[in-house]
């Protein structure tokens, strides 16, 4: 299977699948000298991992990682990172009533209509599982970004109607509650707001936010790598995802220029600034040094306990229930999958950036 892959000078490759025995990921071009450890791994893993919360899948998954090449005595070796996550909890038998029929929402008709066959176990590849490797990829990005001061935070913008408060902003707030939401009211009203979807035996979808702070100026390309557009694959490829925009978004389409265009000005430090962030931290691809953000639209679960119409492989009409272990929503536990492919697209970029002038080569290589 093609597509795997990920980044060109710090590349990730994922493998496995939801019900297979392991996934994990295979990370190249990580520079030698960076302290990691399993724990490292292991934090943002558990942010992601199911059976958390009454608005997660009860499948029980530890995603113990294990970092099986790349570190030696506690460092980076600069040589590839392979790690496994082996899965302990499947119950395939969940999904043999539904082999031949595909699901709603579901990638099942398009990897038949690709590949002729497809591992109609939770999904397979298209499933979300697959995610945990990308995760695990992303703490040791995020570990390299720490290093030089950057700062990668995603969050729960909005859960169907109920969008948090910007003045009740609470960074620690993402960590407490179990919808990963930075305002305690607006996770306590959208907590009720899931209660009613489990109710009808339906699913929610709902806003991640994403804010890249302390990230220098000039990284990106100018035609077809630009930074937003690689973010945006990266963000895209997350299973889900429907929709991403970047500072003012589609709310530009409605904006006069003079409104929309970001004034500069110097501050007392003679540093650079700007008045606003229309351009969310990028103009012409490439980063402009102030807080790149961005916003992206999770469907609702696909699969539901409700009944829905569909068709079996044979041309049969039929009515379906999905039945097994499924997140009402899928919102929260993607936050941190946000953070990983943003840090993995930042560092592939950082490192382009240092090969695009003589000076930054010259000074590297002294």
């Amino acid at each position: 299977m093609a597509g795997s892959s990920i980044g060109r000078n710090f590349t990730i490759t994922t493998w496995g699948e939801s019900h297979g025995k392991a996934l994990g990921v295979v990370i190249d071009g990580c520079p030698a000298g960076i302290p990691l450890s399993v724990e490292d791994i292991m934090k943002d893993l558990d942010r992601r991992k199911p059976g958390q919360s009454r608005f997660t899948t009860p499948r029980k998954e530890e995603d113990q990682v294990d970092i099986l090449s790349g570190v030696f005595e506690g460092k980076t070796t600069g040589t590839p990172i392979s790690m496994i996550i082996y899965n302990t909890n499947q119950r395939s038998r969940d999904y043999s009533d539904i082999k031949d029929i595909y699901r709603p929402g579901h990638a099942d008709f398009t990897y038949d209509a690709k590949y002729g066959f497809r591992d109609y176990r939770g999904g397979g590849r298209s499933s979300g599982r697959e995610t945990a490797a990308r995760v695990a990829a992303g703490a040791l990005a995020k570990k390299i970004l720490s290093e030089l001061g950057i700062d990668v935070m995603a969050y729960t913008l909005a859960i169907d109607e109920v969008y948090i408060d910007r003045e009740s902003f609470d960074r620690d707030e993402i960590y407490r509650n179990s919808l990963a939401m930075p305002d305690k009211e607006a996770a306590k009203r959208a907590g009720l707001l899931l209660e009613k979807r489990m109710a009808e035996k339906d699913s929610a979808g709902g806003i991640i936010e994403t804010v890249v702070t302390g990230l220098a100026p000039g990284l990106g390309e100018p035609v077809f790598e630009k930074l937003d557009a690689a973010l945006s694959k990266a963000i895209m490829s997350i299973g889900a995802v429907k929709g991403i925009e970047f500072g003012s978004g589609f709310k530009a389409g409605k904006m006069k220029g003079s409104d929309h265009n970001d004034s500069l000005y110097y501050d007392e430090d003679g540093q650079l600034r700007k008045e606003t962030n229309n351009a969310g931290g990028l103009v012409g691809g490439i980063s402009d040094g102030s807080d790149i953000v961005f916003r992206a639209a999770i469907k609702p679960t696909s699969s539901i306990s409700k009944a829905q119409q569909s068709v079996s492989k044979d041309g049969t009409n039929k009515s379906i229930v999905v039945e097994g272990r499924h997140d009402p929503i899928i919102v929260p536990r993607a936050v941190v999958v946000f953070e990983a492919m943003t840090a993995i697209v930042l560092v592939d970029f950082l490192f382009m950036r240092i090969l695009s002038n003589i000076d930054m080569i010259k000074k590297a290589y002294k």
